[in-house]
């Protein structure tokens, strides 16, 4: 398994769930120096970027590009899939296909759908249905560019639609397209589940465990909290997983510190 830290891209003020301090490329330098495998990309403008340059700098580094997420188009502009303005929605539709494309041009093997999807209550009727459309298009498209979508179980207090991985895999036989898996995050299966190990396993036995999210009970570094990350590594390594354990966390006490306790304590879990 390899290990990645989630990290704003350049126009992107402040995301709480990204690590590490200073410009885009001294992030890149630190990832590297703490002994990170890849960076997951957090944009909010996915077009603006020079994605051929950001391959480049992550080779130059020998960092992977572990996922796109789109938390960070949520988190700065406020769009998502199910908006209630339509132009927003639509204006989300276009981003994610953005993000796709990202993804594609810097080298990463999925895009992440976590809250850019939006709620339902505000869109009544129908929502579910009209999520599902939107997922089976962008899932062709990011198929058509050699890229997945991973989508997101969110705890019951941040989204209305999908909190757990039951739900998740519902989900996943309605939409129906291969290029449209699941991440989880520790975090929220700490919330919403009765074992913190069981969801990969079932999600993994399904054939769509595409992606895993690392934050402990408390959305610190592994470690600083109640979660048996332990238990988690021993079972995705038995159950075969190889992909990425990317930390989406709270950057506290800052996010050098919060990154480095993050690999420290992976680390060697791991190696144990």
């Amino acid at each position: 398994m390899k290990l990645s830290l989630a990290v704003q891209t350049a126009e992107v003020q402040f995301i709480p769930v990204a690590l590490l301090r200073g410009a885009f490329e001294e992030k890149l330098a630190k990832a590297a120096a703490l002994g990170a495998d890849g960076v997951e990309l957090m944009p909010a403008d996915p077009a603006a970027l020079d994605a051929a340059a950001i391959r480049a700098s992550l080779e130059q580094n020998k960092l992977g590009a572990a996922a796109i997420g789109s938390g960070g188009v949520k988190f700065v502009t406020g769009l998502s899939l199910l908006h209630p303005d339509p132009k927003k929605a639509d204006q989300a539709r276009a981003r994610l296909d953005d993000l796709i494309e990202l993804a594609a041009a810097g080298g990463a093997p999925l895009v992440t759908v976590g809250s850019f999807r939006g709620l339902l209550a505000p869109v009544g009727s129908g929502g579910r249905e009209r999520l599902v459309s939107i997922l089976q298009q962008a899932g062709a498209y990011a198929q058509s560019r050699g890229v997945r979508l991973a989508i997101e179980p969110l705890n019951r207090y941040e989204a209305d639609l999908i909190n757990n991985a039951d739900e998740g895999l519902a989900f996943l036989e309605a939409v129906g397209h291969p290029a449209v898996g699941l991440l989880l995050d520790t975090y929220h299966v700490n919330i919403e589940e009765s074992s913190w190990t069981d969801p990969f396993r079932r999600v993994m036995a399904a054939g769509k465990l595409w992606h895993v999210h690392l934050g402990d009970n408390n959305r610190l570094p592994p470690g600083q909290g109640l979660i048996d990350f332990a238990a988690i590594v021993t079972t995705l390594q038995q159950i075969g997983y190889t992909d990425w354990l990317s930390a989406e966390l709270l950057a506290l006490p800052d996010g050098d510190i919060a990154a480095e306790q993050t690999l420290s304590h992976m680390r060697s879990l791991q190696e144990a």
